[in-house]
């Protein structure tokens, strides 16, 4: 028989795949938050690993995985943001956060220069399109 069996490469593949499907999510930022649920579309991804500020649900701010005071926010992440070619911040905040704690980090990154800023959140959320018929 001169046939080559491609079923056991199919399987390997599927199960890589599902790993990775498993793994990728954890490896973008360490801190556990719960994202609110919308029904956006992803942004595109970029070369460099995104710079990311997360707000706990207990109102810790963090830049990546490194708790940072919000007084001392800006001025890090403007440090940290001259080293890099991509100057977008991606924000994720804990659904459990007031929408006041969020807002007041979004217009302190805008105040420091920051204008390229992306929400972060689940998919799957609530659709407001109309119910088709």
């Amino acid at each position: 028989m001169s046939e080559i069996n491609i079923t056991p490469f199919v399987d390997v593949m599927l199960v890589l795949l599902i790993v990775f499907m498993v793994a990728a999510p954890l490896m973008t930022v360490g801190v556990p938050v719960e994202l609110p649920k919308t029904e956006a579309s992803a942004l595109p991804i970029e070369q460099e690993e995104p710079l990311s500020v997360t707000i706990t649900s207990d109102g810790l701010v963090m830049i990546q995985n490194t708790e940072v005071a919000p007084s001392e926010l800006v001025a890090r992440l403007q440090a940290i943001a001259g080293e890099r070619a991509s100057d977008r911040i991606y924000l994720r905040a804990d659904g459990a956060n007031s929408w006041d704690m969020v807002a007041q980090v979004m217009g302190a990154l805008n105040a420091g220069g920051f204008s390229n800023i992306g929400l972060v959140t689940d998919t799957g959320g609530t659709t407001f399109a109309p119910a088709s018929e």
